[in-house]
């Protein structure tokens, strides 16, 4: 007999819409949709989807805890023995959806559950050590690829079959080691892979580093007096009404607002879209976020030359390393052309 899986997909591979659906509140569908389709083959008859749960990205991460407890009463009456979300490549939102739902259900149903993302999906970072993540592409071109590995990975946890490592079933390093006896002696392994090192050959690290950006420090301002002054914040304080859209969890923009005349943010224009810490007291004075009030104060001492005209703003809770790189790259050459000389960078 056929496994039971239900599966999670976001608004826009159940075909509902795009981003604006992403409000789309949870329902289940009987069988398999979309990318479920795919899953189906790949499971080749041991198991079987038998519903479906559907919710816009929006929706999941901005009301999650109604979220949660609705899929969780969708799935009550099921009986499920497998649960499988996404995969969600590189969308930012979805992976954090799929890893925090996949938590929820593996940890309160006790049902296993599996996911997948690209490396660099903010709900890799989050949920890694705790849900098993197959790694994909970073688009949905890599569907092909990643339903096989999906599927694979989930009948071994639906079988309880002993898990091997990131690298043989596909999945994301979870940090987690295990005790094995290695043919070789430690000195000996280490001392082999020396050698290949000096001789430019290929090895392999039993204890991989983590990987760090190395930044240089900019040069100091040797008159601050004289120097025009940038305010960029991933607190994600924004006009009252967010009127760009910026998401509260893995933004996808960010925004530029002026304040040429602004000597204060006060609560009658200003809020804070951030879903990721308690925003009343943002919003109850923004300048606690973004410190419009004491810059002024300092530009009028002549402590600083002049504040910049605009600020920019994001949220910074989820939002993936790519696209946090490409936002500094794009308000880093605007601030250049517009003659700032520093920049106060400020968050929660």
């Amino acid at each position: 007999m056929a496994l039971k899986v239900v599966h999670y997909i976001n608004q826009f591979f159940a075909n509902i819409g795009g981003e604006e659906m992403a409000h789309y509140a949870p329902e289940i569908r009987e069988g398999a949709i979309g990318p479920g389709l795919g899953l189906d083959r790949a499971f080749k008859g041991e198991a079987e989807i038998v519903a479906t749960i559907i919710c816009g990205d929006s929706y999941f991460n901005e009301n999650i805890n109604e979220a949660v407890a609705k899929i969780l009463s969708l799935m009550k009456d099921i009986e499920a023995d497998l649960f499988v979300a996404g995969p969600a490549f590189n969308a930012g939102r979805y992976g954090t959806a799929c890893g925090t739902i996949s938590k929820v259900v593996q940890d309160e149903l006790k049902i296993p559950a599996v996911t997948g993302m690209y490396i660099e999906n903010p709900g890799a970072d989050m949920f890694k050590k705790e849900v098993y993540i197959i790694e994909t592409a970073n688009a949905a071109t890599g569907m092909r690829k990643a339903l096989p590995k999906l599927a694979a990975l989930a009948l071994k946890l639906a079988r309880k079959e002993e898990i091997l490592d990131p690298e043989t079933e596909g999945y994301l390093v979870r940090g987690i080691r295990k005790n094995f006896f290695a043919e070789k002696v430690g000195a000996e392994r280490a001392v082999e892979m020396l050698i290949k090192k000096l001789n430019d050959e290929e090895f392999k690290t039993e204890y991989p580093m983590p990987e760090f950006d190395r930044v240089e420090p900019g040069k100091a301002i040797k008159d601050l007096s004289k120097a025009r002054i940038a305010v960029v914040t991933t607190g994600g304080i924004v006009p009252k009404g967010n009127p760009d859209r910026i998401e509260s969890s893995s933004a996808s923009k960010y925004g530029i607002y002026d304040i040429n005349n602004v000597i204060t943010l006060d609560d009658e224009n200003y809020e804070t879209t951030h879903g990721g810490y308690d925003p009343v007291y943002a919003n109850e004075n923004p300048n606690r976020v973004v410190p419009i009030d004491v810059l002024r104060d300092l530009e009028k001492e002549g402590v600083i030359g002049s504040i910049h005209p605009y600020f920019y703003s994001t949220t910074g809770n989820g939002t993936a390393v790519k696209s946090s790189k490409n936002f500094a790259e794009e308000i880093d050459n605007k601030l250049l052309e517009d003659g700032v000389q520093a920049v106060i960078l400020t968050s929660t």
